[in-house]
């Protein structure tokens, strides 16, 4: 099947006419057109997202099955959660967001996945998050130590819909502080699903699982339609996630 090219300011086709596993890239539908703010908002609240290397056009994805991970089914291993519950409990450690939005890109840019020897966050990529974020439709899940940037994730959000685009660590389980961080805030906030893409090892072993294209979407459709949340984290959200009980006196 014949991959459709997009100039600037068209429409996206239906996410049903990606293509399947019988074609060479699952989940790829269209390429070309732009990075802008319009589009992107268009993109996501379709269930689409860009995804391409230095060198290659815009290419625009719609995979089937989508990972999520449902904020209820965030799975904290023992050892994790004792982490998260000294960094909760510690004056040295704070999550902020949105605070250094530019470092975090970059630092996730600098941060290949595993098993790629480079990234798909290319200079363009970065510029338009950077612009995305200034509309208020990205946002950075910060963890600072001891005053300094650790690690942490930047995400999109449209209405009640949230998606997760990467992460970054300097500090043993940085990043997955953040990722609980978001969790928490999420379920704080009333969100019950975070978008991964993409199936990894990883996301699977904090509980990320595999849903229908068809049901991603329609649910990603009705998200967005609510109203969006107030993007801060006040420690008590910490709450939703370690529940007092659990946390050291």
């Amino acid at each position: 099947m014949k991959l459709p090219w997009l100039d600037p300011g068209d429409n996206f086709p239906p996410v049903a006419q990606a293509w399947d596993e019988d074609q060479p890239a699952p989940g790829l539908l269209a390429a070309g057109g732009a990075l802008d703010v319009p589009t992107l908002e268009r993109a996501y609240g379709a269930g689409i997202f860009p995804w391409f290397s230095e060198g290659q056009p815009i290419l625009w994805w719609s995979t089937d099955p989508r990972m999520v991970l449902f904020t209820a089914e965030f799975r904290l291993h023992r050892s994790l959660r004792k982490t998260m519950q000294h960094f909760a409990t510690s004056p040295t450690c704070e999550i902020r967001v949105d605070t250094a939005f530019a470092r975090v890109i970059r630092s996730c840019a600098s941060s290949p996945r595993d098993g790629q020897s480079g990234t798909w966050i290319v200079p363009d990529m970065v510029h338009a998050y950077e612009a995305f974020h200034a509309a208020g439709h990205a946002h950075s899940i910060e963890t600072w130590i001891d005053g300094e940037l650790a690690g942490g994730l930047y995400c999109v959000n449209l209405g009640r819909a949230v998606f997760g685009e990467s992460m970054f660590t300097r500090r043993t389980d940085a990043s997955k502080i953040a990722l609980g961080a978001l969790v928490a805030f999420c379920r704080v906030h009333g969100i019950d699903v975070i978008d991964c893409q993409q199936n990894t090892r990883h996301l699977a072993s904090l509980g990320a699982r595999e849903v229908p294209r068809a049901q991603f979407v329609a649910d990603v459709a009705r998200r967005v339609r609510l109203p969006a949340p107030q993007w801060k984290f006040d420690p008590v959200y910490w709450d939703a996630l370690l529940p007092p009980s659990q946390k050291p006196a």
